[in-house]
């Protein structure tokens, strides 16, 4: 999240003659949403300073919700654009959900939540949460990142600092309680919404003296948050340390653990050092978060870019036994480098969706019951290599791509509580497929970039070059 888009809520609602305009789309989707079956009802919303903010009365939003496997929302989504191409996407996403949705307090989308200490402006999160309540999805918090007047910087509502090295710099230890208190703010303003990450990514906490994370200090920020979180409503569940299992090349001496390796490089040791203080001294935790990438820092893909997902495997059997099994969540993750610009556009549609989806085959086989795509929406156009649906800014806009079709079914046949079961493969498929089974369902990637004929469960039958196939049982 913090590696890619680190873009303020500034430049996404700088057109304030359309706020009158978005609201009215949101109560549009509100309406149609509410005609289907389980939709959500934002009846008696209010906005007027911490007042509670449109506590849905739909029993999708239970006592503990169902989080399986979503998408985080970034600088551009949904929520904004033209009419018919944002009910598009709503519309999608109640017939397909509950789709867990996720989104920062500030940043990517979200503007400064507290410019003057007191002072609140929710305007862009509340658009944010109710696009996730009328499209049926179940909504999921980042607490990141900070206010300028926690960090060194000056409070004001109009001066916000978006740069990026501002956007990443973590509140000052004078401040913890202040963005503890914040987080309880938000926690209230949304009733319904039951699962808060807390930062993001140890934004800030890097010590360059040290050379080394300031883990201490997380934790300490971590601690007061959950303990503010569980005042509001001990029901919340609280998850971090949102750490990047960052990784190395195997052959690399400095940093490189000699516990956590393989064929997929070795994890950087500082890493380890910092999620094992955490978990030492955290004052609790209701599920464990993890952001990473199956590429090394230097973006290898070791031994190649299906096996490299064998990383996202290792770092979660990694983390359950460190956790005694809390669920896992990854709140990204990543398969495929980014260019300079920190773009992914260098793989064929087919090619990409075949990856992530061993990646997200790797990732359940590595004890994870959740994982949030980072979906990169661009501003404009017909194109979105690697988004979930094209751009919503015409009315032909906001319609699903192939990486929505995997994730909303990758959720649907692998939900959490699922049972694995082991399948049988030709023997010379094996170097060729990977393979996911429940009960049901069994999902088949092809790595090869040509066709193959693959035996798997007991059936024969053809895939096309880094085809997909789903079977049922």
């Amino acid at each position: 999240m913090g590696r890619h888009g680190w873009d303020s809520g500034v430049g996404r609602w700088r057109l304030t003659a359309l706020l009158g305009v978005g609201a009215a789309v949101v109560a549009l989707l509100v309406a149609l949403v509410d005609a289907l079956p389980g939709g959500a009802s934002t009846e008696g919303t209010t906005r007027d300073g911490d007042a509670v903010h449109g506590t849905p009365a739909a029993p999708r939003y239970a006592q503990k919700p169902y989080v399986g496997w979503g998408f985080t929302h970034t600088q551009f989504s949904a929520d904004e654009g033209s009419g018919a191409a944002t009910a598009r996407v709503s519309g999608a996403l109640a017939k397909d959900g509950p789709l867990p949705q996720n989104q920062a307090i500030m940043g990517w989308g979200a503007d400064n939540p507290e410019p003057v200490k007191g002072r609140y402006d929710f305007a862009a999160l509340d658009r944010r949460v109710d696009f996730m309540r009328a499209s049926g999805g179940t909504p999921v918090i980042t607490l990141c990142c900070a206010p300028d007047w926690m960090k060194g910087g000056r409070a004001g509502v109009d001066n916000t600092d978006w740069s990026k090295r501002a956007l990443e710099t973590a509140p000052t230890p004078a401040h913890y309680k202040d963005y503890a208190a914040l987080a309880a703010t938000v926690a209230k303003r949304y009733p319904d919404v039951r699962h808060f990450l807390v930062w993001n990514e140890f934004k800030g906490f890097w010590d360059d003296a040290a050379a080394r994370w300031d883990y201490e200090g997380y934790t300490e920020l971590y601690n007061l948050v959950y303990r503010a979180l569980k005042q509001v409503n001990p029901e919340i569940m609280v998850g971090g340390p949102y750490l990047v299992m960052d990784s190395v090349d195997p052959r690399q001496k400095e940093y490189a653990s000699t516990a956590l390796r393989g064929p997929w490089g070795a994890m950087d040791q500082r890493v380890l050092d910092a999620f094992t203080y955490w978990n030492t001294h955290k004052a609790g935790a209701d599920f464990v978060v993890v952001d990473g990438s199956s590429y090394t820092k230097d973006d290898e893909l070791l031994p190649n870019e299906f096996a490299a997902t064998d990383k996202l495997t290792a770092v979660g059997r990694w983390v359950r036994r460190q956790t005694h099994d809390l669920p896992l969540w990854w709140a990204e993750y990543y398969v495929e480098p980014a260019d300079g610009n920190d773009d992914r556009k260098g793989w064929s549609e087919p090619h990409r969706v075949a990856v992530q989806a061993a990646g997200m085959i790797a990732m359940v086989k590595g004890g994870a019951s959740s994982g949030f795509y980072w979906n990169p929406e661009e501003e404009k156009g017909t194109d979105c290599p690697g988004c979930l649906w094209t751009p919503t800014d015409t009315a032909d806009g906001g319609r699903t791509l192939p990486l929505y079709d995997l994730l909303t079914r990758f959720d649907r046949a692998f939900p959490p509580g699922t049972t694995y079961r082991t399948v049988p493969v030709a023997p010379d498929d094996v170097p060729n497929v990977r393979v996911l089974a429940s009960d049901r369902t069994v999902l088949v990637v092809n790595t090869r970039d040509r066709t193959i004929s693959a035996q798997v469960d007991g059936r024969r039958f053809d895939m096309k070059p880094y085809g997909v196939t789903w079977l049922q049982r």
